[in-house]
């Protein structure tokens, strides 16, 4: 049995963790607060863009983009969006497994896999697949800029338009809210986009032609993808990290209030010893 000393020390140990936590809680969730804000700020624009896309292919039927055309699907690549740091419970290793499920269903179908890694940790469990690496940054997720988000995605399109890839992929956490993020796993390319209004003939007058513009949306709706996709995943890292710092935080109490019974039982059992032997001494004289 520890001796109250013991205890003591473990206490005090228990409650500096917990004040660490506690503060670490505090911090995930304003970081968390003011991800949301600028996740719910992007995703308008790259629903807009999907629209004009779609508006764009219907009214020009005689071109269809490298983008949006179908073809057998030999080589698949991957765009994995996972944290830089730890700490966020299952929320990377959730990720990582649904990828993992995808890459051994696409290898069952002697289809070779390529990845784009975005985050330190999807970089780590990039070079665990065996697949090759395209490219790779990290630390893109607190501040995150365009031009270096297009620098690291820009590789993996280059390989699509060039057909040496038949299928990109986009894997990222989902924000749902701030207690549920999923892992989710979407088809970038070849895009799918339709007119929001199938009975409404779109006739735009813009420059340059067709071709050009509607590659150039394409490729900015994909980074545009790209960058939301990262921006969510960090929302959804925040508000991971914020409810395991809370459980931390409440276990830490509940651990310390254990230890605290335990302590006052040893306290109270060497009082009513040390009465006893009083009370022994005394009847002895």
């Amino acid at each position: 049995m520890s001796t109250n000393k013991e205890i003591k020390n473990k206490i005090a140990s228990i409650n500096s963790t917990r004040k660490i936590t506690k503060a670490m809680e505090m911090v995930a969730a304003s970081k968390m607060r003011k991800a949301k804000e600028r996740m719910l700020a992007k995703r308008p624009y790259s629903e807009s863009i999907l629209h004009i896309i779609g508006n764009i292919a219907s009214s020009s039927p005689e071109y269809t983009s490298k983008y949006m055309q179908e073809r057998e699907v030999k080589k698949v690549g991957i765009i994995v969006i996972a944290t830089d740091r730890g700490l966020c419970a299952g929320l990377n290793a959730n990720l990582f497994r649904k990828i993992n499920k995808e890459i051994l269903q696409l290898k069952q179908k002697n289809i070779a896999v390529e990845l784009c890694a975005l985050g330190a940790k999807a970089l780590a469990f990039c070079r665990t697949t065996g697949c090759t690496i395209l490219s790779a940054n990290s630390n893109l997720a607190e501040k995150p800029n365009l031009e270096e988000i297009i620098g690291a995605v820009d590789g993996i399109l280059m390989s699509y338009a060039e057909q040496k890839i038949d299928k990109l992929i986009l894997a990222n956490n989902y924000f749902v809210n701030t207690v549920v993020q999923k892992p989710k796993l979407s088809t970038l390319l070849p895009l799918q986009a339709n007119s929001n209004d199938s009975t409404k003939i779109w006739d735009y007058i813009y420059e340059p032609d067709a071709k050009t513009l509607l590659d150039s949306l394409i490729q900015r709706y994909i980074e545009t993808l790209a960058y939301q996709g990262i921006v969510e995943n960090y929302a959804c890292e925040q508000a991971a990290r914020m409810l395991a710092m809370k459980n931390a935080s409440d276990n830490a109490a509940d651990l310390v209030d254990d230890l605290k019974l335990v302590y006052n039982k040893n306290r109270q059992a060497a009082i009513t010893q040390e009465i006893a032997e009083i009370v022994g001494g005394a009847a002895s004289l």
